[in-house]
């Protein structure tokens, strides 16, 4: 007769459910081992491409850096050094959108670091992506708040879209960062004159004077504060030192505009035709040559007609440079 099978006790059940799961615990810790140790070698391949690359980009072999930096990604799509180092080659050859992508990634990977949000904030700004650029800045800063590139570039970005009061705060804290720094100064002066504080823009830009080269722009933004703090005096002296160190259209353009508002027709006329002469088609001296004739040919009792036709002539060779002078059009339509 066959015996019945017998059915093994609950404890020889029990026992044998707890070595099966000692091995499959065994053979996971197996496995995650095995991975961790994978993991550490492609990561320590990765470090060693990069490590190779920096090397190569220090002697200037730029091409065989990004190879080797591209090699490390592979390996440690993570390595956020290896972004930083591609992203810096391409901005340095000037090629910021790829420098950008780079960049970018690596500020993804670790928003926490610095030299990651401020260099995308960069090369946004240079791609003139500034709404983007502002929000990487602000990234940035929020990590460091008393970097001097960082405020002083922020401050820069909301110049450039049109919203200087926003960028008020940051071209300030730039100033109190480095009080020595002339190009803060600048920046900080073309702030408050966006702003309208021409006085303020004319103290920022005297300093930015005494701390870097006097240089032809600098020379022309501090003399149009000076006109729009109607301290023409100064501007006319600032000018008359612009024009010898850098004689140029806008230079005697702006010079004849002092002259002007000191009464001083005649010579208000001669520098906005030397303004004409060095740039036939500089439109805003044309209309300074116009505006000292008609004032002429009124205080002649209106008998100088001369004056008056020249007068028209110059408006109206401005208005075929620039049509959209209302100004112009309406001096036009009384005079001419």
């Amino acid at each position: 007769m066959t015996q019945p099978t017998r059915t093994p006790s609950g404890r020889t059940l029990r026992s044998l459910s707890i070595a099966l799961s000692f091995c499959a615990l065994v053979g996971l810790s197996a496995c995650t081992t095995a991975h961790q140790a994978r993991t550490q070698r492609a990561g320590a391949r990765a470090q060693q491409h990069a490590d190779v690359a920096e090397a190569l980009a220090t002697e200037g072999r730029l091409e065989e850096a990004l190879q080797q930096f591209a090699l490390a990604i592979e390996e440690n799509p993570t390595l956020t050094t290896a972004y930083m180092g591609m992203a810096d080659i391409y901005r340095e050859r000037g090629d910021y959108s790829a420098a950008e992508v780079g960049y970018r990634r690596a500020a993804t990977l670790e928003p926490s670091n610095f030299d990651a949000q401020f260099n995308h904030g960069l090369v946004l700004q240079l791609l003139n992506r500034l709404s983007e650029a502002i929000r990487a800045y602000v990234r940035a800063l929020s990590i460091e708040p008393n970097d001097f590139e960082a405020n002083l570039n922020l401050a820069t970005a909301y110049l450039q879209i049109g919203e200087p009061r926003q960028g008020l705060f940051y071209a300030q804290h730039a100033v109190e960062l480095d009080t020595r720094n002339g190009m803060a100064r600048v920046n900080l002066a073309a702030v408050y004159s966006a702003i309208g504080r021409h006085n303020d823009a004319v103290r920022e830009y005297q300093a930015a004077a005494e701390l870097m080269e006097l240089t032809p722009e600098l020379l022309l933004n501090l003399a149009d504060s000076l006109g729009k703090a109607r301290r023409y005096r100064e501007m006319l002296n600032t000018l008359t030192q612009l024009v010898k160190l850098s004689p140029s259209a806008p230079a005697f353009e702006r010079l004849g505009y002092a002259h002007f508002r000191l009464n001083e027709l005649d010579k208000a006329l001669d520098a906005f035709g030397e303004s004409v002469r060095l740039d036939p088609k500089h439109y805003p001296a044309l209309n300074g040559v116009g505006v000292c004739l008609l004032n002429r040919y009124i205080l002649s009792g209106r008998q100088d007609l001369e004056s008056r036709r020249d007068a028209i002539r110059a408006l109206r060779r401005s208005l075929q440079i620039k049509r959209d002078q209302t100004r112009i059009i309406e001096l036009l339509s009384r005079y001419g």
